[in-house]
């Protein structure tokens, strides 16, 4: 579905006008998403699952769109992807249901 790319073109548009309008708040933020999402004990791609399970369960869907594109872009398979959802879900409930299909749509139009 194109509408997940576009929310996640939307994000990308609104964090640039963010970086020119307050360069030294939004450069440490990317420092902070630079530094947190690294390959370490935990690689990327598992760090990009736990976020978009995080994004669900905070019901953020800009922050799906843009967390499923970088867990697929890691090399996330579609059944990685439902583990981590339902891990939000156990976490979130009925409104995680709600949210995780959303993200496995999202998740889908980016792999």
């Amino acid at each position: 579905m194109d509408s997940y790319r576009d929310t996640a073109r939307t994000v990308d548009q609104g964090n640039k006008m963010l970086m020119e309008a307050a360069p030294e708040t939004m450069g440490a933020f990317a420092a902070l998403y630079k530094a947190a999402s690294a390959d370490g004990a935990i690689d990327k791609k598992t760090k990009e699952l736990m976020a978009l399970s995080i994004s669900v369960a905070i019901r953020c869907e800009g922050c799906i769109a843009v967390h499923a594109r970088a867990a697929a872009r890691h090399g996330a398979s579609e059944a990685e992807a439902v583990e981590a959802l339902m891990v939000a879900v156990e976490l979130s409930g009925g409104p995680g249901t709600v949210y995780a299909g959303k993200a496995l749509e999202a998740f889908r139009a980016f792999s």
